[in-house]
């Protein structure tokens, strides 16, 4: 059968989380899919019984879930102990782990709070005839994948390995309004830069902004290997099918990998252009406070030579010699100002 890959949206299709989703909290839904089509809600307690029907699968989604209800689904599914102990604890690095004929996948999630980057972390379990995922912190809902997912019954048909991609996928799109966001400030600053010197706000706003960019790459850069082990038939129960669309997510984040190291370029060369502004200017003024000292220098030291109580100097009793020594110190300040002035130092 060939993938349909049309993510059609229905008008008349619409997912609840549905009323056994709301009856435990941490369960955001859970259900049971056939064919690609959904076939009921389920209790977290029931996904056992489902899981050994042939042509099934079940899709749970936990949203900070309790250790209670983490050994509750790893009794129903028979998941590993190591797997269920990272859920357990978030701030995991993005991997991928085999764990006989399932496997455990952690990936990063990313969007914009304001001006910040929150960041949250999913984790997957994934083996014959289901998908778990767990969320934890800041992170969008997957009730839009669910929905994708339920409007397109032949692809979904395609078993688990599809809901992850899916659940892949969209992490990794939103990535880019993230880049996006921070392309635009970058933008900013760089306009601001070229009218005027950055501020000490503006100078602390590049510096987080470079520190965030490294956090979002060493979120999504992982995700490169996760996707491309997903390439092969290798994995447990890898559909053959499936290889071009986690391709594709691999070539996406490979690309959010290029916008995060070009922006990280931009603020390294715009920090630095700010530094050379700054340093040039102290320049400029340290060079107009030099040609002012050399200026005022010589006034200052006829006036001291001849300032000195000595008997027996010349001009001393010369008629004219005030008018003398003036002229000599506006000529010799006027031939300096404009020695000056034509070095453009004034």
């Amino acid at each position: 059968m060939a993938l349909d890959l049309t993510n059609e949206r229905s008008g008349n299709s619409q997912t609840t989380e549905g009323p056994h989703a709301e009856e435990r909290q941490g369960v955001v839904a859970a259900a049971v899919y056939e064919n690609g089509v959904r076939i009921q809600d389920i209790h977290v307690e029931d996904a056992g019984k489902w899981r050994s029907r042939p042509g099934t699968v079940i899709w749970i989604g936990l949203h900070e879930p309790d250790a209670a209800l983490l050994r509750q689904v790893q009794r129903e599914f028979d998941l590993h102990d190591l797997a269920i102990e990272d859920a357990c604890k978030a701030h995991q690095r993005p991997k991928l782990e085999i764990y006989g004929d399932s496997i455990f996948v952690v990936a990063r999630t990313a969007h914009m709070v304001g001006d910040e980057i929150a960041f949250g972390e999913t984790h997957l379990f994934v083996g014959r005839g289901y998908v778990v995922s767990v969320r934890h912190g800041a992170s969008t809902s997957y009730m839009a994948v669910r929905q994708r997912c339920e409007a397109s019954p032949a692809a979904l048909a395609h078993g688990e390995n599809y809901i992850l991609y899916s659940i892949l996928d969209f992490i990794v799109d939103n990535y880019m309004p993230v880049i996006e966001a921070i392309h635009e400030e970058v933008e900013r600053l760089e306009d601001r830069l070229l009218r005027q010197r950055l501020e000490k706000d503006d100078i602390e706003r590049l510096y987080l902004l470079r520190r965030n960019l490294l956090r979002l790459r060493n979120a999504a850069v992982p995700l490169v290997d996760v996707c491309r082990r997903h390439e092969h038939v290798d994995l447990p129960g890898m559909d053959a099918a499936l290889q071009p669309l986690f391709r594709d997510v691999t070539d996406h984040v490979r690309r959010v990998q290029e916008d995060i190291d070009a922006l990280r370029e931009v603020l390294a060369f715009t920090f630095e252009a700010s530094l050379m502004m700054g340093q040039s200017e102290q320049t400029e003024i340290s060079r107009k406070l030099a040609s002012w000292a050399a200026i005022l220098a010589v006034p200052t030291a006829i006036a001291g030579i001849y300032g000195m109580n000595f008997d027996d100097m010349p001009e001393l009793k010369f008629r004219y010699g005030y008018f003398v020594v003036l002229a000599v110190i506006i000529g010799l300040c006027l031939t300096l100002f404009r020695f000056f002035r034509r070095a453009r130092w004034l």
